[in-house]
């Protein structure tokens, strides 16, 4: 396994944004995998995560064998590749990662290297194929229309939120955005969009009457409000729902979800137990996403603004219930660090701010972070905060997905030794 992930590494930092002819051309050389099952196409700038949690659950509760692919990895490079959360053993990895090795040598001859995230999706198409899974749930990697996912059919396409991120690379306007990730839908099937700005909202429209695409969007044709879930497409209607994630905003990731699922159900016209949507519902588990790790401790990886912005919205829920929280933050130098620990400072004006860096390159360091409190270790500081933590003290510890990976695996090695 070991050369596998040197050889996936070496990968990292090719261009991915060089159209779509290199990785079709690889798929139809695999023998196109990806045709062999249906696929719930799922982007957006925030809430993938989660919404492919609530899918997985609603979709396992009715004994379907479900393909997931999602990234980044929180724990190991397997957990990108489950069937109902269980990741791919090392065995298979490492043999179909053979396999795509054999492919690129014919690729070669036409085209450039597969990237790293090429490679990781190809080895998941294989991987869905060989388990005969009934769908899967395909998480974007950046934007939609020129990602390397796109080479795939989605019967159902899902956006759970457009915001500004990776705008290097996607655009500067949430019009602009909405371009890329409603490049996805495709001609005669279906989306399910969340409630986005009125700019973004008409892009989607746009695009989905330009492909006869049928658009299903949040609080227009379905909404989740209070623990209701209702659908004027006379899908089902749902009261009293509990979820398992914490966090108002959850309540959209979960009405997307729900949509999607009972729209997969009805095109194929197979029944709903309501009793096993709910208890999906509350079952629903995200590592790193509002996670609670121990009774003080949270763990979410609001790496960008809008994500932060939520982050934000729950801890002052929080402090209404009188909770007295502290935040730890670690982020990229690519991100807009400044910005998001500018909105930190507002906005929880009462909450100690602590910033750190972590073992990953291009991590926050001491000179990027002049005027906030530094931790030089943040082992030593959760560990200090654990054993001091009073009961109505709380650790947010949050920023980018590759500190949160990190900072849990160190937790879940301590929770083992205990």
């Amino acid at each position: 396994m070991i050369e596998v992930e040197k050889w996936l590494h070496s990968r990292i930092g090719l261009n991915f944004r060089s159209g779509l002819g290199r990785m079709q051309r690889a798929v139809d050389l695999l023998g196109n995998p990806e045709q062999t099952y249906p696929i719930i196409h799922v982007t957006g700038t925030n809430g993938k995560g989660s919404t492919i949690a609530f899918m997985r659950e609603l979709f396992a509760s009715h004994c379907k064998k479900v393909g997931i692919f999602t990234s980044p990895h929180i724990v190991s490079i397997h957990d990108r590749i489950c069937i109902n959360g269980e990741p791919i053993s090392d065995e298979d990895f490492i043999r179909l990662a053979d396999q795509v090795k054999a492919m690129e040598q014919r690729l070669l001859e036409t085209h450039d290297q597969l990237s790293f995230f090429e490679l990781l999706t190809l080895i998941a198409l294989l991987y869905f194929k060989e388990q005969k899974v009934d769908l899967v749930l395909l998480e974007v990697g950046i934007g939609g229309l020129l990602d390397t996912t796109n080479v795939v059919t989605g019967k159902i396409a899902v956006i759970t939120s457009i915001g500004l991120d990776h705008q290097e690379t996607l655009g500067d306007s949430l019009a602009a955005i909405a371009e890329q990730k409603s490049g996805i839908f495709k001609p005669g099937n279906s989306a399910v969009i969340a409630n986005l700005a009125p700019e973004a909202q008409l892009v989607c429209q746009r695009t989905a009457n330009d492909l006869g695409v049928t658009l299903y969007q949040a609080n227009k044709d379905f909404s989740f409000r209070n623990g209701n879930f209702s659908s004027s497409s006379s899908l089902a209607d749902f009261n009293h729902l509990i979820l398992g994630l914490e966090g108002a905003y959850q309540e959209g990731n979960a009405a997307l979800a729900l949509q999607a699922f009972l729209l997969f159900m009805a095109q194929r016209n197979e029944k709903v137990d309501q009793e096993a949507v709910r208890a999906a519902l509350q079952a629903t588990k995200w590592a790193g996403r509002l996670e609670a790790v121990t009774d003080h401790i949270y763990l979410d990886g609001a790496h960008n603004l809008p994500a932060l912005e939520r982050l934000v919205e729950f801890v002052q829920e929080k402090i209404q219930q009188g909770y007295q929280p502290q935040i730890l933050f670690g982020a990229l130098k690519r991100k807009d660090y400044s910005g998001m620990l500018t909105y930190l400072t507002e906005h929880l004006p009462d909450a100690d701010l602590y910033v750190t860096s972590f073992d990953y390159q291009g991590s926050l360091e001491k000179q990027d972070l002049s005027g906030y409190r530094i931790v030089s270790s943040y082992q030593e500081f959760i560990d200090t905060f654990e054993a001091s933590a009073g009961e109505k003290d709380l650790l947010f510890v949050t920023g980018s997905l590759y500190f949160i990976s990190e900072v849990r695996a160190c937790l879940m090695k301590q929770k083992s030794f205990d």
